[in-house]
């Protein structure tokens, strides 16, 4: 008895495992599961433990063994998912970023897409100008630790918070004065809104870059945001197309495409490279996820996505979930008193540190400071310089990332939008995933995200860029993209043979099948109930006599004579 008590307890145990989510406060939430559980139903426990409703906006992100990011497919198990062996870890983000999201329905939807963007500024995914960056670490002043008091706030009380991967004394003298001049009488609620309304309107909201390199083998980072699709290179936007302009979007291995139809007579095809097939259909697969959110009316409208044109080749995929029109009529009907939120206060965070009561985090020590910057902006100006860029239409000021009812009040002047003063580097300070972070070398930890590893290896990889008293000349720059146009020209029509190889096959297979089918129907004595009713059919039975006989014939004719002929041969 007692030993199939304990045979029963142990499968029990084994069809049951531990996972650990990672919440935007950086506090963990640990919950028991089945084996077969699917992702749906542990998404449903963390918002049941986090008093969510609107709930849509956000998802669980885990990596794999080889430091792929993934999303957790909600329909799908969790175990089937995951390529390591449990516990789980994994960590609670936004996926979908809200168009404006000082405008949604509940305060704790918004204190947590507040968390998110203080840790997209401090990862360096959030870039901004200078005086931006004053107002919104002010704001997060404001929102953590309440009015200025100088009893308890001491000069420079500043310079221990961390907002951003690297700042200036400068910067942190102003962050103080805004502090305490425009911000007193404040709440938390209060500050926390009036940074999403700043945040909303800075370029790089909502974007979660994808480490790519463009036809040319210049780095660029893809992102998807609310408002559209967008290529970074260097400090700049180069390229953005609304969501109503995408038309599709496929991979073939590391490959990345994306259709577009910005107008009547104009189409487009982007094409990148990731440094994995693997990370590929990641950022492929975000692409459809965010297109279907955002783009379409109704989530009855969304479709499975193949990855190829062909059928039989490729990956498909399927949005599954509400769309953003639905989720906020949803949102509207919500009649609840609102939830308490359990604001940490001055509590550290790990990944995303607020106030430290220590040295202030830098990921280079304030001495050196101005000298990696210098040699920073002198990369930058190179990258300016450079004739090398995406070869993409260039985008007007009118088509940043702001929400679409202030579209029109934008600046219309043409030619690269400048996002910052810093090059687009979003993984200056450690990732924003839990994985071994106590035993991660800190240059597997930054290749994660594809930046360089070292200020070092920056200025290489910015070094490298020709500039115009640098370099190969004219004819020889001319030459090697002429080089290299031939050779995408030849690529292209590899793929374009492959695929009629392909099609010819299929259709000969289809009509091999539709061959024995007929041979069977006609010549077999197999005494099937469809077959007989098919035998008995005036149609079958005129096609016999009058096409298949006379067919089969003149074949036996033929067959007789070739064998003839090899006999005399013989």
């Amino acid at each position: 008895m007692l030993s199939r008590f304990k045979s029963g307890s142990i499968k029990n145990l084994e069809r049951e495992y531990s996972c650990t989510v990672r919440l935007l406060d950086d506090t963990e939430y640990t919950c028991t599961i089945q084996r077969d559980a699917k992702g749906q139903y542990l998404f449903d426990l963390i918002c049941l433990h986090l008093n969510l409703l609107e709930k849509d906006y956000f998802g669980i992100r885990y990596v794999d063994p080889d430091k792929q990011r993934h999303w957790l497919e909600f329909p799908k198990s969790i175990a089937k998912q995951m390529k390591s062996q449990p516990p789980f870890t994994m960590c609670l983000r936004v996926k979908f970023y809200p168009p404006e999201p000082a405008a949604l329905r509940e305060e704790i939807t918004r204190y947590l897409i507040f968390l998110q963007l203080k840790r997209d500024l401090y990862h360096g995914r959030l870039l901004c100008k200078s005086s931006e960056a004053a107002s919104l670490a002010a704001h997060i002043l404001q929102a953590e630790i309440g009015d200025y008091d100088p009893g308890k706030h001491p000069d420079g009380y500043s310079s221990k918070f961390q907002f951003f991967p690297k700042h200036s004394e400068k910067l942190e003298r102003r962050i103080a004065e805004i502090h305490k001049s425009e911000l007193c009488g404040q709440t938390p609620e209060t500050s926390e809104k009036n940074f999403l309304q700043k945040a909303q309107m800075l370029e790089t909201y909502g974007v979660d870059p994808h480490p790519c390199l463009d036809l040319y083998g210049n780095p660029a980072f893809l992102a998807f945001t609310p408002f559209g699709f967008v290529v970074l290179q260097g400090n700049k936007r180069v390229h953005f197309l609304k969501w109503s302009e995408v038309t599709k979007l496929k991979f073939e291995g590391k490959t990345f495409h994306l259709y577009a139809h910005q107008n009547e007579d104009r189409k487009s095809i982007l094409t990148y490279f990731a440094p994995t097939p693997e990370a590929c259909k990641h950022l492929w697969k975000c692409g459809v996820e965010h297109q279907a959110f955002y783009k379409l009316e109704r989530s009855s409208q969304v479709r499975t996505v193949s990855s190829s044109n062909l059928f039989f080749k490729g990956s498909r995929f399927r949005y599954s979930g509400r769309v953003a029109k639905e989720v906020m009529e949803q949102s509207a009907k919500i009649k609840r008193d609102p939830p308490e939120i359990h604001r940490p206060g001055l509590v550290p965070s790990r990944s995303c540190p607020s106030i430290t009561h220590g040295p202030r985090l830098s990921s280079v020590p304030r001495t050196r400071r101005r000298a990696v910057h210098i040699s920073i902006m002198e990369g930058l100006e190179s990258l300016r310089d450079s004739a090398h860029s995406t070869p993409v239409r260039s985008v007007s000021r009118g088509e940043s990332f702001i929400p679409r009812s202030r579209s029109h009040a934008a600046d219309g002047s043409d030619g690269l939008a400048v996002i910052s003063d810093q090059a687009y580097s979003p993984s200056d300070s450690v990732p924003p995933t839990p994985v071994s972070e106590h035993s991660m070398d800190p240059s597997v930890s930054r290749q994660i995200n594809g930046t360089p590893c070292s200020i070092k290896e920056e200025r290489e990889s910015e070094a490298g860029t020709p500039t115009s008293g640098e370099g190969p000349g004219l004819g020889e720059e001319a030459a090697a993209e002429q080089g290299k146009s031939v050779l995408s020209e030849v690529e292209q029509a590899n793929k374009f043979v492959l695929s009629v190889l392909r099609l010819l096959l299929v259709t000969i297979s289809l009509l091999l099948v539709l061959l024995l089918l007929l041979i069977i129907l006609t010549e077999s004595d197999l005494d099937i109930s469809f077959l007989r009713d098919i035998r008995q059919t005036p149609e079958f039975q005129q096609f016999h006599h009058e096409y298949f006989c006379p067919l089969r014939r003149w074949a036996a004719c033929k067959l007789r004579w070739v064998g003839s002929l090899l006999i005399k041969d013989v």
